[in-house]
């Protein structure tokens, strides 16, 4: 009986003693991760609450110390050199425990976000392949110079503390997997920085920008019914904060030098609200990631080409959505939206993932080249109309002012996907022969070559015909409508859609 209650107290004082955490880093933090360079670069993980953490960094003989907190979580920002291909380690130790994350590279790190075309991964998805796939499998290890750490696609509605993904070296094994766009942006940084490259990735297909927003954010929109019943009737990539529980919470604050993002198809039609939720995605985003002062970079990729409906080839959903994106580009510091209205094939029409992602993932590199880097010469404002006039002095032209064409245009004579039209209610007239005033910074039109415009529009009465209608101008303005105007630096038009003052 004596030795019955012995061995039950015992029992008892153990259960009243807390629980030794074993001492743990958390992803990103792993073997073959990437640091930031010249910066004070976030590592973390487990130990038991209050225990005293050590860490010693490969690179200095400086050693930090921080006690783990009451829930048994220890942070702690380490000075990081400039980047290299140096292959470092760093030992963890708190007690008589000791961990070694090895083959640490100090480099460029930067987050990739979205829906599904940021998650293609080079081989491709189903009936979806990337272009040039083949190529990059025989280009040879590159273990060094571009790294990608996947974080698994799920949803909770709770908030995850800890990343599950890894750190991948890119070689013929596995970068069939990695997001092609950041794949290609990657190696493009690379080339050009000669540093390690290294990229954070957490995209998931088909999601809304309020997947990856705070549910207190999404409550605040009052446009969401956030009970549980509903969100388990949505289309499991449509459910809204569940993203960003699970894939955006574990790995907030680790130190990237910006952002880059591809996503908005699943807000087709919402575009209205789409701007102003976007902005505060990239203000959250910015804030998690230890960005107080709105610096960190931003870079979108304008929502490719698509027919939402192929009985309306003239649908503009996906051209609305296209210029909230650059809506928001125009309202946030430090955010860019490139242009992808060139970057599909005429078959592509039904294809949501379009195969060229390697000008996407480039396009995107030579924006932070260029804004990030200090590389100007490589050019990346990208050429807009602003402005559709006449003058009364030349009654039988039509002007387009543009800005971002500081050495002209590409071409001038067969021209795609931009119309004219006199009057909302009249009918477009295909533009296929236009000029270009370098001095002035416009395009020109002559009236009188457009087939199908009225004659009073296009010879001597075409000031009286104006004053009595508006001229409407529009450019690879629907859902699908590549055109191939360009300026001379290559960049592609964005999009428009404007009527005359």
């Amino acid at each position: 009986m004596r030795q019955r209650f012995i061995v039950a107290a015992a029992a008892l004082l153990l259960a009243t003693l807390p629980s030794l955490a074993e001492l743990k880093v958390k992803q990103p933090c792993s073997d073959g991760m990437v640091l930031q360079q010249n910066t004070q670069a976030t590592l973390w993980g487990h130990a038991d609450a209050g225990s005293s953490v050590t860490v010693c960094p490969s690179w200095t003989k400086t050693k930090y110390k921080v006690n783990a907190s009451d829930k048994g979580v220890w942070q702690v920002k380490v000075s990081t050199p400039a980047a290299s291909y140096t292959n470092y380690s760093v030992k963890v130790s708190c007690g008589k425990e000791s961990i070694t994350i090895n083959d640490v590279l100090i480099g460029e790190v930067w987050f990739a976000g979205g829906q599904s075309n940021m998650q293609m991964p080079v081989r491709g998805f189903w009936n979806c392949p990337t272009e040039g796939y083949m190529d990059v499998l025989c280009q040879g290890p590159a273990h060094d110079k571009v790294r990608m750490y996947t974080e698994p696609t799920a949803a909770t509605y709770t908030i995850e503390s800890d990343g599950k993904g890894h750190w991948a070296k890119a070689d013929c094994g596995t970068v069939s997997n990695m997001s092609a766009t950041a794949y290609f942006f990657a190696t493009m940084m690379n080339k050009m920085l000669d540093v390690p490259v290294g990229i954070v990735a957490a995209p998931y297909g088909g999601t809304r920008v309020e997947s990856w927003l705070p549910e207190a954010t999404v409550a605040s929109y009052g446009t969401e019914d956030l009970s549980h019943e509903a969100i388990e009737a949505m289309q499991g990539w449509t459910r809204p904060f569940m993203m960003y529980n699970t894939m955006i919470c574990p790995l907030k604050g680790y130190t990237v030098k910006g952002f880059i993002w591809y996503q908005g198809c699943s807000n087709v039609g919402k575009h209205e609200q789409f701007t102003p939720r976007m902005v505060e995605l990239i203000r959250q985003w910015r804030e998690d990631f230890g960005d107080k002062g709105s610096q960190l970079p931003f870079y979108m990729c304008e929502i490719a080409p698509y027919m939402y409906d192929e009985n309306n080839p003239e649908g503009t959903a996906g051209a609305l959505l296209r210029k909230a994106q650059h809506d928001v580009a125009d309202l946030v510091d430090n955010c860019e939206c490139i242009v992808t209205n060139d970057l599909v094939y005429p078959y592509e029409t039904r294809n949501i993932h379009p195969c060229q992602k390697k000008p996407v993932g480039e396009r995107l590199a030579q924006m932070a080249l260029n804004r990030d880097y200090g590389f100007s010469d490589i050019y990346c404002k990208y050429p807009k109309a602003t402005k559709v006039f006449v003058e009364p002095s030349a009654p039988g032209m039509l002007y387009i002012e543009v800005e971002n064409c500081p050495e002209g245009i590409g071409r001038m004579e067969l021209i795609e996907a931009l119309d004219i039209r006199n009057g909302s209610g009249s009918a477009w007239s295909k533009v296929k022969n236009i000029q270009f005033e370098v001095d002035k910074k416009r395009v020109c039109i002559e009236l009188g070559k457009v087939e199908g415009l009225p004659e009073a529009s296009t010879g001597s009465g075409a000031s009286k015909a104006c004053d009595e209608a508006k001229w409407e101008v529009r450019y690879g303005w629907a859902d699908f409508r590549p055109g191939n105007l360009f300026n001379n630096q290559g960049l592609p038009f964005t999009p428009f859609y404007l009527t005359q003052e």
